[in-house]
């Protein structure tokens, strides 16, 4: 399959150009990332700012995460605050409209290729449910199974739909509310709005555009080529009536927030809806765009630059894994940073960026100032890899049992709940002002909300607050020129 990726196919930001593989390169193309290799054969951790100043995106700066604090009333989460969450294009928009009290919702996915779940799976799910209770919005979760059977020559629609179910009783254990939840299955859910806006795509999505984007050529299957439509519709709200009204004059006008890995195939998926978003209009309303975050891979147990894999039992810890498996995994297999002997590594130290143990404490451990400390000790040579290594498996262990004992009390009615086609409930902002009546064509009209028009009771309550405090201001001013009057 040609890998070739062509800056002109797309309007908003530069493509980043294709890196052949090359033995000392780090090698960049639609459906892979790979760290370069140095002269000593040792793979590299993936430069990800590189990614960035490829792709266009925008680093998550202090600046950034302290409005994030000052909007929401929360700390940032710990991947926001160590950079694992490091990049985003338009999250200063979402919190504008956090801060305005105006709707977005929430979008991820998953492909469902395996009945194998491994704790890289769960990353972003983790980090997604944090946004939805910090934000208190819509979450929709595409289950991807036409993809995984399109772009596979082996697989069956009744294998991945199996996988699909399985899958999704790995993500609902996570424990997202599913009065804002709602999981969809392309093979069930397409149809409809979401059919129709999935044409509305693809009209607008060229084969030449297709070649240059994704590298397919003349013997890429057609679905293949139709799919990017299929995910990119995904990012409008209008595609969810049931969830955001029927009015697509309002629904178009919603925004997304998708939190996703930042690997080239997602990156540029979405940059060609943000593209299409951006020059479509429906009834002379503009279509938003989705804004995006982007992570970082937690790297395999074989060290920086290394993919996870499903179907390598060595290259992961896997949510099904016994204590002691994990044990066995974390000892045996992952890559160390620690000095040959004893005696180097107290006197010169471990490296910290590059072992596999401590890369998991980024992510699995919560304590900012003990896993700073952790981190000096080793460096320092005061704490060894065995030590080390002890600290990440009793977190892995724990992490991975809590996951296990919420997934056992996952049935298929949960699982029918989470995907049925139903109205959701969300709060949003509870500090966020009240909409003020628009002036439309010179008259003063009714507030104009997004979304299916309707206040909510939070809403009606800050109201109803608003007017008492008017009116006791006036009550008070009343007074004052009453006394003054007497006076």
């Amino acid at each position: 399959m040609a890998t070739e990726v062509n800056a002109t196919a797309l309007n908003e930001s530069p493509m980043p150009e294709a890196v052949q593989p090359k033995q000392h390169k780090q090698t960049v193309d639609p459906y892979n990332v790979s760290g370069e290799v140095g002269e000593d054969g040792v793979m590299k951790a993936i430069d990800y700012n590189k990614l960035v100043e490829e792709f266009g995106t925008k680093k998550i700066d202090d600046e950034l995460l302290a409005r994030f604090e000052r909007v929401t009333g929360r700390r940032p989460h710990h991947f926001l605050r160590r950079g694992i969450v490091f990049s985003h294009r338009d999250l200063e928009l979402v919190l504008d409209r956090y801060e305005r009290g105006e709707p977005f919702f929430l979008y991820t996915g998953r492909g469902p290729s395996s009945d194998s779940v491994h704790v890289g799976h769960t990353i972003p799910f983790e980090f997604t449910k944090w946004l939805h209770d910090t934000f208190d919005v819509p979450l929709v979760i595409m289950m991807t199974d036409d993809e995984k059977y399109l772009f596979s020559d082996k697989r069956t629609i009744e294998e991945v739909q199996g996988y699909c179910s399985s899958n999704a009783k790995d993500i609902i254990a996570i424990g997202f509310d599913p009065a804002k939840t709602f999981i969809f299955s392309d093979f069930e859910f397409v149809g409809g709005a979401f059919y129709r806006n999935i044409v509305r795509m693809s009209k607008h999505i060229t084969l030449n555009q297709a070649r240059s984007i994704f590298g397919f050529n003349d013997s890429t299957n057609i679905g293949r080529i139709h799919f990017g439509s299929i995910q990119g519709a995904t990012s409008w709200a209008s595609s969810f009536p049931h969830i955001f009204g029927e009015d697509e004059t309002k629904t178009v006008g919603i925004p997304c927030l998708i939190n996703t890995v930042l690997v080239p195939l997602t990156k540029i998926h979405f940059r060609m809806t943000r593209d299409v978003s951006s020059r479509l209009k429906y009834q002379g309303k503009p279509y938003a765009k989705p804004s995006l975050i982007h992570s970082l891979f937690l790297p395999a147990l074989q060290g920086p630059g290394t993919k996870m894999s499903a179907s390598i039992d060595e290259s992961a810890i896997f949510m099904r894994d016994t204590p002691n498996q994990i044990k066995n995994k974390i000892n045996k297999y992952a890559f160390s940073g620690g000095k040959v002997s004893v005696e180097e590594h107290r006197e010169l130290g471990g490296n910290t960026t590059v072992d596999v143990a401590f890369q998991y404490l980024r992510f699995f451990l919560e304590d900012d100032d003990e896993l700073e400390r952790i981190r000096v000790a080793y460096e320092k040579g005061e704490m060894l890899t065995g030590e080390l290594k002890a600290i990440c498996i009793k977190e892995l262990q724990t992490y991975v049992a809590a996951f296990q004992e919420r997934r056992a009390k996952v049935d298929d009615e949960a699982v029918k709940l989470f995907m049925g086609t139903r109205p959701l409930k969300w709060g949003g902002n509870p500090r966020a002002p009240i909409v003020v009546p628009k002036v439309e064509n010179g008259q003063d009209g009714e507030a104009q909300p997004e979304g299916d028009g309707k206040m909510t009771k939070n809403q009606l309550k800050k109201l109803e607050k608003l007017k008492q405090a008017e009116a006791k201001k006036a009550q008070k001013k009343a007074e004052k020129e009453a006394a003054a009057k007497a006076a």
